[in-house]
């Protein structure tokens, strides 16, 4: 488990929906939500320009297989002739009334998750058992979650009595011309090349021959876009930041390399 904290400075994001107005109502009314959406759609982006948006500092936990309670509540630590408790992510974000985000919430072990619970209720508390200390959440706290279903499918599923707690929203990858505006203004790439990296992403998101476990992701256009605006070729800008990100099977490569010359 790594854990981030993040001043707020509102970084680019393209509404697509209601998305906006569904987290301002969330966290006035304090309720849970729950991002479902494939990989690098855009939901940690999300989070972060709402939590700037709302002027709350923003603390980040990207969940795995090897996150413990005490790794999510805090432990106690010997410093010099002392021994000091120190929270952990989720406490600090209580105690700073921020914005808790679980990424990949489904990595976590079930019985890791259900410490966050009583945070997601009614009760909006935490325990620290190791501390004896009970924290009740201000109303600027806010816990929201996120997950890819399509990845978990199979492997991870989270409980029932988790999901149940969340108002839940699912992210897609965005239409083409939304694509193309969101390429553009978070690289200032030109119009004419966000519409090529979109039609690109376009044809290896429908051939499925290809096989590949994943499709280009937003996230992987706007690393190519970075690259052309930087003077690479197009042709290398695009097998870097896309192809191989998706693949190590060298035919699969070939493939979807011919593919990029389609488009370049």
């Amino acid at each position: 488990m790594t854990a981030m904290a993040t001043l707020p400075e509102t970084p680019y994001y393209r509404a697509t929906g209601g998305e906006v107005a569904l987290f301002e109502t969330c966290f006035e009314r304090r309720l849970p939500l729950l991002l479902k959406g494939p990989t690098g759609c855009g939901k940690s982006r999300f989070v972060e320009h709402m939590a700037a948006a709302l002027n709350r500092p923003l603390i980040t936990v990207a969940c795995h297989d090897d996150t413990t309670a005490t790794d999510l509540l805090g432990r106690y630590l010997i410093r010099g002739d002392e021994t000091v408790w120190c929270d952990g992510p989720v406490a600090r974000a209580v105690r700073e009334g921020a914005i808790l985000y679980l990424d990949e919430i489904a990595e976590a072990r079930p019985d890791v998750v259900v410490v966050v619970h009583p945070l997601t209720d009614h009760r909006r508390e935490l325990f620290l058992e190791r501390h004896d200390e009970v924290l009740r959440a201000g109303p600027e706290f806010m816990v929201v979650a996120s997950y890819n279903p399509f990845y978990q499918r199979g492997l991870k599923e989270l409980k029932p009595s988790t999901r149940q707690r969340f108002v839940c929203l699912s992210f897609q990858y965005p239409a083409p011309a939304v694509e193309r505006e969101i390429l553009m203004g978070e690289t200032g790439i030109d119009a004419a090349t966000a519409k090529k990296l979109v039609a690109l992403a376009g044809k290896l998101r429908q051939a499925e021959m290809l096989g590949i476990a994943e499709v280009p992701s937003t996230r992987l256009l706007v690393d190519a876009a970075y690259l052309l605006s930087a003077g690479l070729p197009p042709r290398l800008a695009c097998r870097t930041a896309i192809v191989e990100a998706l693949t190590d099977d060298h035919e699969t490569i070939k493939a979807m390399c011919d593919i990029v010359a389609l488009c370049f």
